[in-house]
C-alpha cells in the first residue's frame, strides 16, 4: 500500500471514531439527565454473560520484515480493514466482570490474531452503558513478505460504549483500544537491526456490533399498591386514593385507570377522589389499574384499597327540669344533653314552651310560670348538628295550687267583764259575775294551753286600798276553787290591775302563742301582799277595853 492510501485510513480511522462518539452524544446525554429508574425494574437486570461479535479494524502500528530483499528491510503494516472481533464477559457484580476476547484481522500484507484476558469495569446508566478493561493478550502475527510467523505478548487498554436495544441485546457502538505488541524476528533478521530485529506495535483498534446479554435476575413484576387517607368517612364526606407503580420502565409513561364499588370517581394519574354523596352505609372497594401501554408483557398490575362509609345518625338529646314542680309565679331551669354519634358539632335552640314564657341559650333555658294555670307544662328543645340534621326532646315542669295563706297569729280575746255593784261589799263576786265566770273556765277547759287574764279596775271614789287587786284575786280564787267547782290550775290565770277608773274586772283568754295586748297598761298583782277577800269574811275581833 503506498503512503498516500495508509495516510488515508489513518484519517477515516479518526473520523470514524468522532463519528461514533456525534452518533453516541444524545444517549449519552439523556443518561446523564433522565431519572434513575428502579433497581428492580426490567430494563435495569444485569446480565450474567455478555457476548460480543462484529466487525474489527486493525491499525497494527509496527513494521515487519521485508525479506524480499538482502538484508531484509523494514516494512510499515497499514491499517488492516478486514476483521473480525468477539469477547465473553462474566460479570460477577453489577460493575465488575472478567473478560477473553479475541479479534482477527487479515490483508495482503499479514494476518494478526490477539487472544485477550482480564478485568472490565462497567458504569450501568439509562439506556447507555460505558466500560473500560485493561488485557493481557498473546498475539500471533503471520507476515506475507517472508519470514517465519512470530507470537508476541502484548496488552490492551480501551473501552466502548453500549447502548440497550432491548433486554437480550445491545449495540455496541464502538470500543476504542491500544494495543502493545512485542514480537520476535530473529530469526530471519541481523543483530545490527535491533529494532526490526524485535519491534514493539503501538496499534490502534476499532470495533463494533452486537452485544448478546445472557442470565441474570429475572425480570421482576410489576406492581402496584394503592392506600385511602382514611378508612372510614360519614356519608358526603370524600375519599382520597393514592396508586404507586413500581417495576415499571420508567421511560414509559403510564396510564391509570380508576373505579369504585361506590360513590362516583374523578381520578387524574396517580390520584383519585371519591365522593360518597348518596352512598348507602357499608364497605366499598377501590381499584386502581395501572398500564405500561409501550410494553408488550409484564404491562399491567392492580391493587384495591378497602373503605367503609357511614350513615349519617341524627344528634341524641335528652333535657331535664330542675325543679320539676313550681308554685305559679316560679320558675324553672331546664337543662339539655346533646350528642352527636358521629362526633359533629351540635347546638340546641327552639325552645317551646306550653304555658308561661321561656328563655333560652346554649343548652340551657329559664321556664317562667307567671300566668300560667296549675298543671302540667311542657316544654321542647331541638338540637341541630352541623349537617342539618335534627332531634326534639320534651320535659316539663308542673305548677300547683298556691298554698292557702297562713291562718292569722292567735290573738288575746276579752271575753267578758264583771260589775261589782255591791256597796258595802265592792270586793264581791256576785252571782250574775260568776255565770260569766263560768263561760270563762268553760273556754279554758276546752284550750288548755290559753291562759286567763283578769284586770281589777275601781273608781277613784272607791277609798278602799288595793280595790281593783281584791277583785282580780276574787275572780282567780272563784275560777280555780269556787263553788262551782271549775279546779281550773290557778298557775294559768294572771291577776293585773288597769286604770279603766271603773268597777269593774275584765276576762281576757290568751291563746298559746299570744300576747296579752294591754300588758303595758296594767300592772301584776303582787300576791304576796295582796289576798284574795273571802265572800264571808271573819268579823273583827273587838278591841280590849
Amino acid at each position: 500500500m503506498s503512503l498516500c492510501h495508509e495516510t488515508y485510513w489513518r484519517y477515516a480511522s479518526v473520523a470514524l471514531v468522532l463519528t461514533l462518539i456525534l452518533i453516541a452524544s444524545p444517549a449519552l446525554l439523556n443518561a446523564q439527565t433522565a431519572p434513575k429508574a428502579s433497581t428492580s425494574a426490567a430494563d435495569d437486570v444485569v446480565p450474567k454473560w455478555e457476548l460480543f461479535v462484529g466487525y474489527q479494524w486493525l491499525n497494527p502500528g509496527g513494521n515487519i520484515p521485508d525479506t524480499s530483499q538482502s538484508p531484509p528491510v523494514a516494512f510499515r503494516l497499514p491499517g488492516m480493514r478486514k476483521g473480525f472481533g468477539t469477547n465473553l464477559s462474566y460479570n460477577f457484580t453489577n460493575n465488575l466482570a472478567l473478560e477473553g476476547n479475541y479479534g482477527g484481522n487479515w490483508s495482503k500484507d499479514a494476518n494478526e490474531e490477539a487472544y485477550s484476558i482480564g478485568p472490565k469495569a462497567t458504569w450501568r446508566g439509562e439506556g447507555v452503558n460505558f466500560f473500560v478493561h485493561t488485557l493481557l493478550s498473546l498475539n500471533h502475527l503471520s507476515p506475507k513478505r517472508g519470514g517465519d510467523n512470530s507470537n508476541g505478548v502484548g496488552a490492551l487498554l480501551g473501552g466502548g460504549i453500549d447502548l440497550k436495544l432491548w433486554k437480550p441485546v445491545t449495540l455496541r457502538l464502538f470500543e476504542a483500544d491500544y494495543q502493545w505488541t512485542r514480537h520476535n524476528f530473529s530469526s530471519v533478521v541481523g543483530q545490527e537491526d535491533g529494532q526490526l530485529r524485535r519491534p514493539s506495535y503501538d496499534g490502534a483498534r476499532l470495533t463494533s456490533g452486537l452485544v448478546f446479554n445472557f442470565g441474570g435476575a429475572p425480570e421482576a413484576a410489576v406492581g402496584a399498591a394503592c392506600s385511602l387517607d382514611r378508612s372510614e368517612v360519614m356519608v358526603g364526606e370524600p375519599v382520597h386514593a393514592t396508586v404507586v407503580a413500581s417495576n415499571f420502565n420508567p421511560k414509559h409513561k403510564l396510564t391509570y385507570a380508576w373505579a369504585s364499588t361506590g360513590g362516583k370517581v374523578e381520578s387524574k394519574d396517580t390520584g383519585a377522589t371519591i365522593d360518597t354523596n348518596g352512598v348507602s352505609g357499608g364497605s366499598y372497594t377501590a381499584t386502581a389499574t395501572v398500564t405500561d401501554p409501550k410494553a408488550k408483557k409484564n404491562n399491567m398490575a392492580s391493587c384495591t384499597s378497602n373503605f367503609t362509609v357511614k350513615p349519617l345518625n341524627p344528634p341524641q338529646v335528652s333535657c331535664s327540669a330542675s325543679p320539676s314542680s313550681v308554685q305559679a309565679g316560679g320558675s324553672a331551669t331546664i337543662t339539655c344533653t346533646c350528642t352527636s354519634p358521629d362526633n359533629v358539632p351540635v347546638t340546641v335552640g327552639g325552645w317551646t314552651a306550653s304555658g308561661g314564657s321561656i328563655s333560652g341559650s346554649g343548652n340551657s333555658a329559664t321556664l317562667n310560670t307567671t300566668g300560667a294555670s296549675p298543671g302540667a307544662i311542657t316544654i321542647g328543645a331541638t338540637c341541630t348538628d352541623s349537617r342539618g340534621l335534627t332531634a326534639s326532646t320534651t320535659s316539663s315542669v308542673t305548677v300547683e295550687n298556691p298554698p292557702p295563706p297562713p291562718p292569722p297569729p292567735p290573738q288575746a280575746t276579752k271575753v267578758n267583764e264583771c260589775q261589782y255593784p255591791n256597796a258595802k261589799k265592792p270586793w264581791r263576786v256576785d252571782n250574775t259575775c260568776k255565770a260569766e265566770l263560768d263561760d270563762v273556765a268553760l273556754k279554758l277547759q276546752q284550750d288548755p294551753d290559753a291562759k286567763l287574764v283578769v284586770v281589777g279596775n275601781a273608781d277613784p271614789k272607791e277609798k278602799r286600798k288595793n280595790l281593783a287587786a281584791e277583785r282580780a284575786l276574787n275572780v282567780k280564787a272563784y275560777i280555780s276553787g269556787g263553788e262551782a267547782k271549775q279546779n281550773i290550775d290557778a298557775s294559768r290565770i294572771e291577776a293585773r290591775t288597769g286604770n279603766e277608773g271603773t268597777m269593774t274586772t275584765e276576762q281576757w283568754i290568751v291563746p298559746a302563742g299570744a300576747t296579752f295586748p294591754e300588758a303595758g297598761t296594767t300592772t301584776p298583782v303582787d300576791e304576796m301582799k295582796v289576798k284574795a277577800v273571802p265572800d264571808h269574811p271573819k268579823p273583827m275581833a273587838k278591841k280590849k277595853k
